[in-house]
């Protein structure tokens, strides 16, 4: 490094800073064209600071990548990018009801599972007799407004599935638990 330089500002400016980023850009450049992704050991290279280092190896990485992904599009493969696969909010709800019908110490009220559970307590796709029987359970200890609210639309769903004649495949089975969901809250 230029030992004259002072201050950050006569650093950028001083004719040595801008020649190793000179020197370096090309040998990066060079590296890069001939395939080899490593910083060559020069002289000059040896005088730069941690810093200057490290952004010469961002830099690298960077090109490195590109290279890597325009050589897979040159050979037509697609990149498709791995995501993990997450739980759906129906198996979040369902899991959440087992432990609290398994009485855990880990069980905590969750409003969002307990809003799902609510929601989709009457449709047999969504919810198996299995769970059902647990969700009446659960809905045994609702208080508060979540069990007036629940009361209310069960009666409504039980006044609008009998006006409509139980013209739906899953009536019958909506109409039992809606019946049920009545009898545990009333």
């Amino acid at each position: 490094m230029c030992k004259s330089s002072s201050s950050s500002q006569q650093r950028r400016e001083c004719p040595c800073i801008v020649n190793h980023h000179k020197l370096l850009d090309d040998l990066i450049s060079l590296d890069i064209e001939e395939g080899r992704m490593e910083v060559p050991v020069k002289q000059e290279e040896e005088e730069l600071t941690a810093e200057e280092k490290r952004k010469i190896e961002r830099k690298l990485k960077k090109e490195r990548k590109k290279k890597e992904k325009q050589l897979l599009n040159e050979a037509g493969a697609l990149v498709e990018k791995v995501k993990p696969q997450q739980s759906s909010a129906k198996d979040l709800a369902l899991k959440y009801l087992m432990r609290w019908s398994k009485k855990h110490k880990d069980w905590r009220f969750q409003k969002t599972r307990q809003t799902w559970l609510l929601k989709h307590m009457y449709d047999c796709d969504k919810m198996s007799d299995k769970h059902f029987t647990a969700l009446l359970n659960y809905l045994d200890g609702l208080k508060g407004n979540a069990r007036e609210v629940t009361i209310q639309k069960a009666e409504a769903l039980m006044e609008d599935l009998e006006t409509t004649d139980g013209s739906t495949e899953d009536s019958p089975a909506k109409i039992e638990r809606i019946r049920q969901v009545l009898q545990i809250l009333s």
